[in-house]
This record gives structure tokens, sequence and C-alpha cells, in this order.
């Protein structure tokens, strides 16, 4: 290979012009963005961003989630000169992706996150770019929900979780990751009736209005049935996309925070994604991968796989 050839096919991250297309790059070398998409603040012809929310001060068990965006978008590297399985369409050709990088802030103020989150959030919105956002804890979607909201209107949320993250907390100054979803509630950014929590294998009995399809029961179910349900709840309200990775078993994602025995194999989730074409779906996010409890990257990887399926979920009913 000449020496000029070998440059073209390093560093995509940086290098590359047009944020459509796939990336022919070792695997192992070059700058670590996500699905090798380009770096940049300029929204001006993109689609879609990626970007980064490494906080993980709201946890109450195991801390590193900090670290999950970059630990995903190095699990990323593995797929960005496929197209995505199972989809029909390559995403990363049809629609201008890029990676917008990780959010700034102050670590010693985390009670300014939320706020903060949902600035920078709104900030990609406003350029009319998606936002798939990568975690952190799961308390940062509060913020990326509401400035969803106040782009849509009240959303429909889908969450995958182990945990329904609606325990009573009316201080709203208080940034907890297992409270998001009941502040979001209370405060009207979600329809809790138009709404599915999924995966739920942890007692919270007041529900608040959010429908549960629990662990046992998708493990009764096929993901075709049980999406055909969740579908006909969400309707085509603007809907939100929220994926905890203790959703999946600890043998499928053992670096996470709050690990929970009993929850769902990645290929389940996956087939749960897939089955969810047609859903008026505005965003998401995958957070909780927690790289200092992770083993051989297998958390990190089924978060990447995740991030890629919300991408072409996102793009499916834009084609």
């Amino acid at each position: 290979m000449a020496l000029e050839d070998a440059k073209a096919q390093i560093d995509h991250a940086f290098t590359r012009e047009d944020l459509k297309g796939p990336s022919f790059e070792n695997v192992f070398a070059g700058a670590t963005s996500f699905l090798r998409r380009r770096y940049t603040k300029d929204l001006t012809h993109a689609d879609l961003a990626v970007t980064g929310l490494p906080f993980d001060q709201a946890v109450t068990n195991r801390p590193g989630t900090r670290l999950g965006p970059r630990a995903i978008r190095e699990a990323s590297l593995l797929q960005p000169c496929d197209a995505p399985y199972g989809w029909g369409y390559d995403v990363l050709s049809e629609f201008a992706i890029a990676d917008y990088g990780d959010m700034a802030f102050d670590y010693a103020m985390p009670s300014e996150v939320p706020e903060r989150i949902r600035a920078h959030v709104a900030g990609i919105l406003a350029t009319e770019t998606a936002c798939i956002a990568l975690g952190g804890d799961h308390s940062v979607t509060l913020g990326v929900l509401r400035a969803h909201a106040e782009k849509y209107g009240p959303l429909s949320v889908i969450q995958f979780d182990a945990h329904t993250d609606t325990w009573a907390d009316d201080d709203f100054s208080r940034v907890d990751h297992g409270t998001f979803l009941y502040k979001a509630a209370k405060e009207g950014t979600v329809v809790p009736e138009r709404s599915v929590q999924i995966g739920i294998r942890t007692d919270n009995p007041d529900t608040i209005g959010f429908h549960i399809i629990d662990a046992p029961a998708c493990h009764r179910g096929t993901p075709e049935a049980l999406m055909e349900e969740v579908r006909d709840i969400v309707g085509q309200n603007p809907c939100y996309i929220t994926f905890d990775i203790d959703a999946l078993d600890p043998a499928f994602a053992p670096g996470t925070g709050t690990p929970v025995s009993g929850g769902l194999a990645s290929w389940q989730a996956l087939a749960m994604l897939r089955a969810l074409k047609g859903i008026n779906l505005v965003g998401g996010d995958v957070v909780e991968v927690s790289p200092p409890f992770d083993h051989a990257s297998i958390t990190a990887t089924a978060a990447a796989h995740v991030a890629t399926e919300l991408l072409c979920l996102w793009g499916w009913t834009r084609r």
C-alpha cells in the first residue's frame, strides 16, 4: 500500500469530508469517534448527532459511568464498515451522522448538570439535528427529555431497564438516577399512559401510570408480539427511547452500576428494537455503562450495538 493511500485510511474522525458513508479503517487504530463519524460542532449538514454525557455523580451503587461514552465509542469501531444487520438499509450511507463530542460541565457542581444537559441537547435540536446520547448514569436522561419535550411536546417514553426509576422524589433540586422518570412524569415532560417500561425486575408498587412489561413477561413472549403491544400504546406520539444497559442480564452486561439477574439477553433487546419499526422516534440514549466493572468490553460492545440500532430505528421512518 502506498504511503498516501495509507494516510487516507486513518483518523476518519477528523479527515473524512462527508458525514455519510461507511468507514474502512483499521479497527485497532485511529481516533475513536462513534462509528468513525466525523467529530464536529458544525451541524449545518447533519441529520443526527451523537453526543456523550459523562456524568455519574447521581448513582446509588457503583460509579464509573462517566467513562461510558468513551468506552462505547471505542466498542463501536467494530461496526462502521458494514451496514447494520437486519435492517435492509445502511443508515450510515443514507443519513449524515456526526459525533458532537462530549458535553462540558463542572464536576464540582452536580446540581447544575441537568440544566446544562437540557441546554446542550436543545442546542443540537435547534439546528434541526436529531440526537442520540451516550451516558453517563441514568439521571442524564431527565435533561435530554426536557430538551426534546420543548421541541416536540410531551413525550412517550420506551424505557429498557431493570428498574422503573420512578421512586417518589418531589425535591427537584436533587439529582438521582432512580427518580428521573418520576420527575419527568410529574412535570409533564412525559406521558405515562402512553409510555412503556421493558425488562423491569425490581419492585416499585407505584407505577404512576406507566405500562410495564417486566422481565418474566419478556421471556415468555416473543419480541415481535411484545413490541406490537408497545407500538399500540405509544402510537404516533413523539417517542423517546432510553436504554439502561442493566436491562440486559449481567451475563451480557456485567459492567454497570446496579446489575440485576434475570434480565434480557442481547439478542432479545436487539430484536425488540428492530420490531419497533414505525414508531415516531425523535431521540434516544444508552446509559449506565461502567467500564471499571466491564470484562473484555462485553457491556460497551452491547451498548454500541444498541446505540447503532437506535440510529437505524430513527432513520427507518425518514428514508
